[in-house]
């Protein structure tokens, strides 16, 4: 028999499994949304037993789809959405919906805590703010039930990959990894431990958090509630930007990679030295592999392929993400309309709270193609600034932008940012890569992969600068000035 490693994606949208073989080789896939839950404030919530049962559902069906014997699966890695926050009860009972990274319901937190602002980020590498889960942590123990007077011991509070692994091993096991903690802002990056100065700031016990391990570490086993005839081990766990950057084998200092998704994550790794940011970016950790981390140096944007969603579903001027790209080359080539997607605030490089979405710099003449084409161009135009702020801080000049996820498959987006980035982009011949990194990683951990033959050949679609640099300047002129009149933030 031919072993499998089993690969978990659990992020924004929905729930992915996929099968790969012990050379490498995707086999596989299937694939279960989830609702969004949102309320009238706007408050973005996702249902925990629905991620779990999902989660068994698409690693039956991708079991069934290849009519393998389940005997073959030898191992499982997980990538998952990560700010996203949880709180579920000892016995594995969900207490409170799950409060999406994009939501900025504990703004409150986060501003009450302004002064300490400096002090957070020295210890987590991370701006104060809402968007990260030790407000969301306090936010949620503050508005569930009986949270505040339960021991905190009979309490979980983590990320999506604590939550899976702890059903998966029936609470068993309650861990999570360096990628993960590092992003809770109640992790000392430079200690590599729960920071307990953080956790008190927050009014978060250390008894509600999980263990840290290594990315490839083992974190349990599991016969998914009887699915398996025998147990797997569970041998990698990662946030999924942290996974796409070790599935697109940027292992080295100075490479960079950026998903594309529901939003973006712009990642370079930066080898073992953690850099400081002083232009708008945080500092995570990369991963922990076999008891070394490596750091990286980070931008995050709420909305990129999220933009697209709500041309689709509320503006309803396009019927699929596949339609903007023929909208866009329609589009009036003088039209100067920028459209700048604040629905939640803005990150990275601009982090306000407060900004709010705009379409600017309309005329009589901009309709359907223009609208449309100027949200491509604000996905492109904030991992622009993005790069442009990651240039400033590591002092490297950046010669190769490698990018993964759905919105690669839309060419004149690709083009677009290879023009405003004077960059090479170069489009993985793979979409799964959060997928595949944890399924890799999980490989390499269990002895199954050899690393080095995993990366010898990789196919890539490459795009290179085309755009005249008059346009290109007008373009991110048009940009900035639209972030500054309308939105009342700058460039950092």
């Amino acid at each position: 028999m031919m072993g499998y490693i089993l690969g978990i994606d659990q992020s924004t949208q929905g729930t992915k499994a996929i099968l790969v073989d012990n050379k490498g080789r995707l086999r596989s896939r299937a694939d279960q949304s989830h609702r969004q839950i949102v309320n009238e404030r706007g408050w973005v919530s996702h249902d925990l037993e629905e991620i779990y049962q999902n989660t068994c559902r698409v690693i039956q069906d991708v079991v069934k789809r290849t009519g393998i014997s389940k005997k073959e699966i030898e191992v499982i890695g997980i990538s998952n959405q990560r700010e996203t926050t949880a709180i579920w009860d000892r016995d594995g009972t969900p207490l409170n919906g799950a409060v999406v990274w994009q939501c900025s319901r504990a703004k409150e937190v986060s501003q009450a805590l302004a002064p300490y602002g400096d002090l957070i980020r020295n210890k987590t590498g991370l701006m104060l703010s809402p968007f990260f889960p030790a407000a969301k942590m306090a936010w949620l123990l503050s508005n569930t039930e009986g949270a505040k007077e339960r021991d905190p011991e009979d309490l979980c509070l983590g990320t999506i990959d604590s939550w899976l692994i702890y059903r998966m091993t029936r609470g068993k096991a309650f861990k999570t990894d360096y990628s993960n903690a590092s992003r809770t802002q109640l992790f000392n990056i430079h200690t590599l431990s729960w920071d307990e100065e953080l956790y008190e700031l927050f009014g978060v016990s250390a008894k509600s958090l999980a263990q840290v391990c290594d990315s490839n570490s083992l974190f349990g086993m599991t016969d998914l509630d009887g699915y398996f005839d025998h147990e797997i081990p569970i041998h990698s766990a990662a946030g999924d930007s942290h996974a796409a950057l070790f599935g697109q084998g940027c292992h080295s200092a100075g490479m960079i990679k950026t998903t594309y998704g529901t939003g973006s994550s712009i990642m370079m790794n930066t080898g073992m030295e953690c850099v400081s940011s002083r232009h708008g970016l945080v500092t995570s950790l990369a991963w922990g592999l076999d008891g070394q981390v490596n750091y990286v140096l980070e931008g995050n944007i709420n909305y990129t392929g999220a933009v697209m969603t709500w041309l689709k579903d509320e503006l309803h001027l396009i019927s699929s993400p596949a339609e903007s790209e023929a909208f866009a080359k329609a589009a009036n080539p003088v039209d100067k309309t920028v459209l700048i997607p604040a629905f939640s605030g803005l990150s990275a490089p601009y982090w306000s709270d407060t900004a709010k979405a705009v379409i600017y710099g309309m005329t009589r003449t901009t309709g359907k193609n223009e609208i449309v084409r100027a949200a491509l161009e604000s996905i492109a135009l904030q991992i622009q600034a993005v790069l442009e702020a990651m240039e400033k801080d590591s002092s490297i000049c950046i010669k190769e932008l490698r990018v993964d996820g759905g919105p690669t498959r839309n060419s004149y987006l690709m083009q677009l940012q290879s023009d405003l980035s004077k960059l090479d982009v170069a489009v993985a011949g793979i979409e799964e890569l959060s997928a595949m990194g944890a399924a890799y990683m999980a490989g390499i951990g269990a002895g199954i992969l050899n690393q080095s033959e995993l990366f010898s050949e990789e196919g890539r679609t490459l795009y290179s600068p085309q755009m005249a640099e008059e346009e290109r300047k007008e373009k991110i002129g048009n940009w900035n000035e639209s972030i500054r009149l309308v939105c009342g933030a700058t460039v950092q």
